[in-house]
């Protein structure tokens, strides 16, 4: 259901004032309507099946990792990573690639992303296709934390016991043993390893059906490292959102067309944060996918992306 393999026709790195350097690609053709791709984690990057929700003979497509993420310098880095620093990235780089407007297009971190993005730079966005939402609020990361394990017990007894622990002390005081493994109090291998649990942990929970691949990739280096050390930096900053809650700057973007797509039994970030979503955007297309989970990966939810992005192409302004 996803679009055929396709090859960048661009990629580099562009380098922020503040010395992270962040890389970017772009595919599609160059005068199709151009779409970002946010991707999750934070601190999971980009990799090549994610240039395929788009229709290449339609769609300028550029996809981007994260500072700390991917591709981008320093790797895993913490320093002025914050979300404001991600929204001038993303403005950075629409400015650096020469475009007015583009559709932003963001699940699981990434539909925060947008919709951060979105709120504080609503004129430069065309509508959102926005999947798995999380709202960063601090029941949702109570959920990742305490919650999510009551479904994947086997899972969580691992993500537990990679920190010393049998029993969970709760949301806040694992996010504290973990902060601790990650700044090095026990060791490097010890910091390494925790890491790949909180990632493995993630990933045994993202789809309705077991995926060895997607765990073996959340485990392997390239992920781990900057996935379990950006959400837990993210998660105990409460997405640097303060005290002003995404849903409460919806009436900056409410005008745009916007298309939610949730997994029916996805426990990362459970369906209520769509729900609240919608109701606080009527005007949004809500799509529910009854046989997926979390991951972007899996069929119904492929099958959904790739209708809301041709839909999309197919508005009377574009075609």
């Amino acid at each position: 259901m996803l679009y055929p393999e396709i090859e960048t026709r661009d990629s580099g790195w562009l380098v922020r004032p503040d010395g992270h350097e962040i890389y970017w690609e772009e595919t599609g053709t160059p005068d199709g309507i151009p779409v970002v791709f946010l991707h999750g984690g934070p601190g999971a990057g980009i990799s090549p099946n994610h240039r395929r929700y788009f229709n290449p003979k339609k769609y300028r497509v550029i996809l981007f990792d994260q500072r700390g993420a991917g591709k981008s310098r320093p790797f895993g880095s913490l320093e002025n990573n914050t979300t404001p620093d991600l929204i001038g990235d993303i403005e950075a780089l629409r400015v650096d690639r020469k475009i007015e407007k583009w559709l932003v297009f963001g699940g699981s971190w990434g539909s925060t992303l947008a919709l951060a993005y979105g709120q504080a730079c609503p004129a430069r966005a065309l509508g959102f296709v926005l999947r798995g939402i999380f709202l960063c609020r601090p029941s949702e990361i109570d959920w990742f934390m305490a919650g999510m394990g009551d479904f994947q017990p086997e899972a969580h007894q691992q993500f537990l016991a990679a920190v010393g622990l049998t029993q969970n002390p709760g949301a806040a005081a694992l996010l504290d043993i973990y902060g601790r493994y990650f700044a090095g109090d026990y060791g490097d291998d010890a910091a390494c390893q925790a890491a790949r649990a909180w990632s493995g942990f993630e990933a045994r929970c993202c789809t309705l059906l077991p995926d060895d691949g997607l765990v073996d990739s959340f485990e392997g280096d390239e992920i781990a490292l900057a996935l379990a050390r950006l959400e837990h930096h993210y998660f105990v900053n409460l997405g640097f959102f303060g005290d002003v809650p995404l849903l409460t700057g919806i009436d900056k973007i409410r005008h745009l067309p916007a298309t939610i797509i949730q997994g029916r039994y996805d426990l990362v970030c459970p369906p209520v944060n769509a729900f609240d979503l919608a109701r606080a955007w009527p005007e949004a297309e809500m799509v529910i996918v009854d046989d997926a989970g979390h991951a972007a990966s899996e069929p119904g939810t492929i099958r959904e992306l790739v209708r809301a992005t041709d839909l999309f192409a197919a508005r009377p302004e574009y075609s």
